[in-house]
């Protein structure tokens, strides 16, 4: 029975590749390729001539039982475009199929986006949580978002230059004005790691049209990542309640300085105000 391979390739330099990478990449029968012509670009690079199929996220199913039936025979090297395969790329029905097959599936660890990103945020990395690419429709990100705010880890996630700008705004809206890093383009020519509070991010890529693939690493739960105490909150919050300002505009400004997700600080406002109504 063969061997299916899960050899990591460049994100963008193509020196970041393993000699153990490369050393397998000769030595199979066959590299099943998320896109042939990208990958045929890294062969051709090193003078590899091992024939390619494709296996995408749309013929992955189709294909399943064709990569089984030629695993049964020989090896077989998965890669993605770029980075560590089956992460965010098709490859985990694949591993399935082949463990439950019982072949032997060995990773060929190196390049990967998220962990490059993490480490060189300067933000905690000994617990982290990957969520991959954030959902498109902004009900579906916002409600992702929610579910994460109370998470004590460094939250990493994807994202696409399109959606960058909706998408810092619901992180702020939805974790509060955190520290984060942006990393754009990493090991390639342009290579960006913006540090800094999410609101700082969104004003810096405000200011020029974001280009390039994105990973977002964000502090965690707010309690850890320098925010208001609750009472210095309270404190502020009951001064501009005070001055007879509205809760909606209190909980959207004083959110951006305290570092509490606008939710939360809303919530709060209404509570206190209950309270006063009591009293």
């Amino acid at each position: 029975m063969g061997t299916l391979y899960l050899v990591a390739t460049p994100i963008g330099n193509l020196e970041d590749i393993t000699g153990r990478a490369l050393k397998i990449l000769k030595k199979v029968d066959l590299i099943a390729a998320e896109d042939t012509r990208h990958t045929r670009k890294l062969l051709k690079h090193y003078q590899i001539d091992t024939p390619l199929i494709s296996y995408h996220e749309h013929n992955k199913l189709s294909r399943l039982e064709t990569v089984l039936e030629t695993l049964s025979q020989v090896d077989i090297a998965l890669v993605s475009d770029a980075g560590t395969p089956a992460l965010n790329d098709p490859g985990y029905e694949l591993v399935q199929a082949a463990v439950k097959a019982g072949h032997c599936v060995s990773p060929i660890p190196g390049p990967s986006a998220p962990l490059a990103a993490l480490v060189a945020s300067g933000l905690p990395t000994d617990a982290f949580i990957y969520l991959g690419y954030l959902p498109r429709k902004r009900s579906e990100r916002r409600r992702l978002l929610s579910q994460a705010v109370e998470y004590p880890y460094t939250l990493i996630f994807l994202e696409t230059p399109h959606r960058l700008l909706a998408a810092l705004q619901d992180l702020q809206n939805e974790l509060g004005d955190r520290p984060m890093a942006v990393a754009r383009e990493l090991t390639k020519l342009h290579e960006e790691i913006f540090r800094g509070r999410i609101s700082e991010a969104r004003d810096h890529f405000s200011d020029q049209t974001p280009r390039g693939e994105f990973t977002l690493v964000v502090a965690g739960k707010v309690g850890d990542a320098g925010g208001w105490s609750e009472e210095r909150l309270r404190e502020a919050l009951h001064d501009r309640l005070e001055r007879g300002e509205s809760p909606t505009q209190i909980a959207a400004e004083v959110s951006k300085e305290c570092g509490w997700p606008r939710r939360e600080v809303y919530n709060l406002l209404m509570n206190m105000e209950a309270n006063a109504r009591k009293n």
